[in-house]
């Protein structure tokens, strides 16, 4: 039986229509008006928003070797509810995906326990290792979205250079965290105003901005596509700006926390994430770059952690926030509601240009293409309840913020997967 959903308004050309959409298998058969079909599962979205289903390029699912902090289920439970109906997971796992037989294994447990879709990241070098060598990308390209080594910059000039290099050769996707250890000078805040007042140690914004120039330049000279993670700096954007004018197969990605908090609001461990939060004219400058298509996509880097290790202050708390239930409510509410971004630009951020980058056939609601899709109600008004996450992670700083744009219902391919707080296995 196939799934009807009426009523519902769809961005046709950027602006909202009253349409139905029909869903037969696993592909969306028709989209019409008035669409009148007997055995199917008729579902009324009067008043509310039919969008393609959300894409993460940047989550962390920590199963296999931490699944105190989250796990595969509990993670794609929170993308369902979140609205997504793909996310791709960074390597950051004990064993790492650092050849074919723990990825083929991770793949079996994605298989096996995944709510929604998941394509996994690679490692760039064996163990996630600086020095360490390169990773074997012929024999494991076809089955990952990429390879990067996650919260680990590439220490070495010419070790990126044969990543790239490889990477070209093999038309995959390096995604890197860009960070030059030599500079962080031990650091676990933005290296600003606050943590001179507090006496904290900083991350200076260099220790981004100089590996993102570095890797541009690299790509420029290999021709590898190249995605930079949670981009965080006004220097960064600027360089990424002028790398895409140059033709430089590059994206990038932002998150929700560096676009709406500073250092002002760190606080504590629910409030420590790298690379940091920064200043307020990063954060003007992340938006701006956002808005005139320096930076292509919204990514969540959820990073589930324990409350024990969350609690253990900001300096030794672990680094990374929860973000996958409240990404959508947040940029939904802070920038269409406000009237800086159009719905329009947010489903681009959150779907479509995610879909473009992966190579995938999702992103647009089209007859023909497969049904993932998100129903969203753009105007109940709630309040975020880290408690009432499905994430084993409760580490937000948003706890308490009121939003619009609540994901009711999301749909991979074609099947209900969650459904206003119930979940289907």
């Amino acid at each position: 039986m196939g799934i009807l959903l009426k009523n519902g308004q769809v961005l046709i050309k950027k602006e909202l229509e009253r349409k139905d959409i029909l869903i037969e298998g696993d592909i969306i058969s028709r989209i019409d008006e008035d669409i009148l079909e007997d055995n199917h599962k008729i579902i009324d979205c009067e008043n509310l928003f039919i969008s393609p289903g959300l894409i993460d390029m940047h989550v962390h699912l920590r199963e296999p070797g931490y699944e105190n902090k989250e796990t595969i289920l509990t993670g794609t439970k929170a993308a369902a509810k979140g609205g997504y109906s793909l996310v791709c997971a960074m390597p950051n796992t004990k064993p790492a995906p650092d050849n074919i037989k723990t990825l083929n294994h991770i793949l079996d447990l994605i298989n096996e326990k995944a709510l929604i879709k998941v394509l996994p990241y690679a490692t760039i070098t064996e163990g996630q290792n600086n020095f360490s060598p390169l990773v074997d990308m012929d024999q494991m390209k076809n089955k990952v979205c990429g390879f990067s080594n996650d919260g680990y910059g590439i220490q070495s000039t010419r070790q990126m250079y044969d990543a790239m290099h490889l990477a070209h050769l093999h038309e995959t996707l390096i995604a890197a965290h860009c960070e030059d250890e030599e500079i962080l000078f031990g650091g676990y805040v933005h290296k600003g105003n606050k943590a001179v007042r507090e006496g904290w140690d900083g991350i200076t914004s260099l220790s981004e901005s100089i590996q993102i120039a570095r890797d541009t330049l690299i790509a420029e000279e290999t021709k590898a596509k190249y995605h930079v993670c949670h981009i965080s700096t006004k220097e960064g954007v600027r360089i990424v700006r002028d790398a895409k004018k140059r033709g430089v197969n590059v994206t990038c990605e932002v998150t929700p926390h560096h676009l709406l908090l500073t250092e002002n609001d760190v606080l504590d461990g629910n409030t420590k994430m790298n690379p940091p939060v920064r200043e307020l004219k990063d954060k003007y400058a992340l938006i701006s770059g956002l808005l005139d298509g320096t930076i292509d996509m919204i990514s969540t880097d959820h990073a589930p952690h324990t409350e024990d290790e969350k609690q253990k202050g900001l300096k030794e708390a672990p680094f990374g926030i929860v973000g996958l239930e409240t990404a959508f409510p947040l940029i939904y509410t802070n920038f269409v509601e406000s009237g800086i971004a159009s719905l329009h630009d947010i489903v681009k951020w959150f779907s479509y240009n995610p879909a473009k980058r992966l190579n995938l056939g999702y992103g647009k609601l089209l007859e023909g293409r497969v049904a993932d899709i998100t129903i969203i109600d753009l105007h109940t008004e709630k309040e975020i309840n880290k408690n009432d996450f499905v994430s084993k992670g409760k580490n937000t700083p948003f706890d308490k913020w009121v939003c619009k744009g609540w994901p009711l219902m999301t749909i991979v391919d074609g099947k209900i997967v969650y459904e206003e707080g119930v979940f289907y296995e």
